[in-house]
Formats: structure tokens, sequence, C-alpha cells
């Protein structure tokens, strides 16, 4: 008799166990979905930062150059940075010409 109630209670014990590892498996697969949902969101509220700092750039540039006191050298700065830019390029295609 002690036997079989030890099967008893070990194979409840198991019952147990498949439950508890069914539950956590399924909590896994939720948490895995949110996780990925969540990289996407991240992925793209990324991308929108970048959109959103080149039209401030832009913005402050157009400030600048229309002569807004307090943006005129971050215009200026930027006017150089992309004639430096523009410069290494043709520099690039003639030594490639070459």
């Amino acid at each position: 008799m002690a036997q079989k109630e030890t099967i008893d209670r070990l194979t409840e014990q198991v019952r147990l166990l498949i439950e508890e590892h069914r539950r956590k498996s399924e909590l896994c697969d939720r948490l895995a979905a949110e996780c990925q949902g969540l990289k996407e969101e991240n992925r793209s509220l990324q991308e929108r930062v970048k959109q959103l700092d080149s039209e401030v750039a832009t913005l402050q540039l157009g400030a600048g150059l229309a002569g807004d006191n307090g943006n005129t050298a971050k215009a200026r700065a930027r006017v150089n940075r992309l004639m430096r830019e523009v410069d290494r390029c043709i520099a690039i295609v003639k030594q490639q010409q070459e």
C-alpha cells in the first residue's frame, strides 16, 4: 500500500510539474512576442528620431541662411561640412577615373 501512495504522490507531482511547465512556456512565448513587438517599435522610433534630426538640421540651416543670428554659426558650420563632403566625393571620383 505504501508503494501505491508513493506512486500516486509522484504522479501528482509530475502532473503539477507538467502543468507548471506549460504555463511557463506560454508565458515565455507571450514575452518573446512582446519583446519582438517592442524591438520593432524601437526600430521605428529610432528611424523617426533620425528623420526629425534631419528636419531640425535643415530648419536650422534655413534659419541661419535667412540671417537668424542665433543659427548663423551653425548654418555656416553645416555648409562647410557639406562642402568638405562634396570635395571628398569629387576627389574619390577623380581618383577612380585615373
